[in-house]
């Protein structure tokens, strides 16, 4: 798969992948096997795939910020652990053997897919402002980081979690999430650029689509439209799990 069409199949499938990220998570699911079946090793692929990654955040961070509704406090309680986090998490990401990195890659596509299938809707808005920092919420996003620097796919799933234990509803959590990872994304491309573990020809052409799907999935998660998006790609993560397992 190369030529325009590649080229225009990877900006598409970063629009979706984009617009996923930011209203829930896991678009990387998505990202990562269409990097590999364009012939990347799973290690480039996985490096390459935070070009978009970072494109999107920012335009989602501005989206949130002009909504009123970015929490800039995160940038201490959230994105710093999480940034720590990931200079771990891309160092054992750098280690380990592409084959085992793509068997990893189809089993967690499932865990999340399952997941998202039987998770029970999350509550309304809760308008309530974030508790008190505490280390334990520190941590927290630190073990995101850590994750997030490894293999980046389904981490906004884990962060929400904290940020609802934060008390923050699904909009301002989506909010501070994108914005810590964001800063995790800037430390872990800069780990793998340096380590030549970058595409960036296919990682530019992925970005093209996941910033203007970081811009929209900002507008439908302030509409709270995250739960069609989720359900319409749970099929093909399936799929490119199982795709990824067999040749892996």
């Amino acid at each position: 798969m190369d030529g325009a069409g590649g080229f225009l199949l990877l900006g598409l499938v970063g629009l979706i992948a984009g617009t996923l990220n930011t209203v829930a998570g896991g678009g990387s699911f998505l990202t990562l096997p269409v990097l590999i079946l364009f012939g990347l090793p799973a290690g480039v692929a996985n490096g390459t795939n935070r070009i978009g990654i970072l494109f999107q955040n920012v335009a989602s961070v501005w989206r949130f910020d002009r909504y009123g509704v970015l929490d800039r406090r995160a940038a201490l309680w959230a994105a710093g652990p999480a940034t720590l986090g990931a200079a771990l998490g891309t160092w054992a990401a750098l280690m380990i053997p592409d084959s085992v990195f793509q068997r990893l890659l189809a089993l967690l596509m499932v865990i999340f897919a399952l997941l998202s299938l039987w998770a029970p809707r999350k509550p309304e808005r809760l308008h309530k402002r974030p508790r008190h920092v505490t280390s334990v919420l520190a941590a927290s996003f630190f073990a995101a980081g850590i994750y997030a620097g490894f293999v980046q796919a389904g981490v906004g799933f884990l962060i929400l979690a904290v940020t609802s234990l934060a008390g923050l509803d699904l909009v301002r959590g989506n909010a501070v999430k994108v914005l810590a990872i964001l800063c995790a994304t800037v430390l872990s491309l800069s780990l793998f650029a340096w380590q030549g573990r970058v595409d960036w020809a296919l990682g530019l052409s992925l970005a093209t689509g996941q910033t203007l799907g970081g811009a929209l999935g900002a507008r439908l998660t302030v509409l709270r439209g995250h739960a069609f998006v989720r359900a319409v790609v749970t099929v093909a993560v399936v799929v490119f799990a199982l795709r990824l397992w067999l040749t892996g």
